[in-house]
């Protein structure tokens, strides 16, 4: 039974050793290492035209779809803004062209791009709290930090892959149809959203319901894509939708902020799980 508890205590102590390590040593190459990809996440995100302070570089991209020539265009995107928008569709009722563009005036902000990098900022910031200087007493400190990092990043990731979902009269309210030059006609309305590294531009063309018709009147509610035969009421009219062209164009900075995302993610949980591989030896006594 001695010989028992000596090695038992002997193993503990081995562990014991370990664990001050991860604490002192490794945990702080997994911070560094994180603050390291995080900031070039955050590179991506601010895109600088000239230095690290300078303003936020013009890119311009086509949109295209592999189902459609309805619609066809370019975007000009500045940082988190749509700067200029340039589009043209055939209207397929009578093939009638209409353009339509940003007036010179007007910039479009995209709430996703720039609330992921807002959560970008603050795991950033969450992590430069605990420099190289810090001492992390416990393991439950160090499961509590990956955890604000996590949802910080989980935030972010979410922000460009889960689109808002919207109703009709929310895309008619949201001022975007009134950007533009010439004026949209009153039969049409659009919305651009982010959708994991691409950007979307949805028009759909509507038409009245007659006080007359048969048709049973339901609005439609929340959805990040609505369908031909969508109701809704706006003003003292009812309205259908009678076509939808959906358009985008890849980001390809986007996609290399969700790979970041990603790996910081999986970095923070194997340092999680390494953690509680030794809470397991202490389930006894906080750890």
């Amino acid at each position: 039974m001695a010989t028992v508890m000596a090695a038992t205590a002997a193993e503990r102590a081995v562990l014991e050793e370990e664990f001050q390590w991860l604490l002192h040593d490794e945990v702080h190459a997994v911070l560094r290492q994180l603050q390291d990809i995080l900031k070039e996440a955050s590179y991506r995100f601010t895109l600088p035209g000239t230095g690290t302070e300078g303003p936020a570089r013009q890119e311009n991209f086509i949109l295209g779809s592999s189902t459609t020539d309805q619609v066809k265009g370019v975007l000009t995107l500045q940082g988190d803004a749509l700067s200029q928008a340039d589009v043209n569709l055939k209207m397929p009722r009578n093939n009638q062209l209409l353009h339509f563009a940003f007036r010179e005036d007007k910039q479009w902000k995209l709430q996703q791009i720039q609330d992921a990098r807002n959560h970008v900022s603050q795991a950033i910031y969450l992590l430069a709290n605990r420099d190289e200087s810090y001492q992390f007493k416990t393991g439950a400190e160090v499961l509590k930090l990956m955890d604000a990092v996590m949802l910080q990043l989980t935030r972010a990731r979410n922000r460009l892959t889960t689109p808002a979902t919207l109703t009709l009269p929310e895309i008619a309210s949201s001022g975007l149809t009134r950007m533009f030059a010439p004026a949209l006609p009153a039969d049409l309305l659009v919305n651009f959203y982010i959708n994991l590294n691409k950007l979307c531009l949805t028009v759909y063309q509507l038409h009245p319901l007659q006080p007359s018709s048969t048709k049973n009147f339901r609005p439609s509610g929340g959805a990040v894509l609505h369908s031909p035969g969508a109701m809704f009421e706006w003003g003292a009219q009812r309205l259908e939708v009678s076509h939808v062209h959906k358009v985008e164009c890849v980001i390809p900075w986007l996609n290399d902020a969700l790979v970041f995302f990603t790996v910081s993610l999986q970095l923070c949980q194997q340092l999680k799980d390494k953690i509680s591989v030794f809470s397991s030896y202490w389930s006894y006594r906080p750890f």
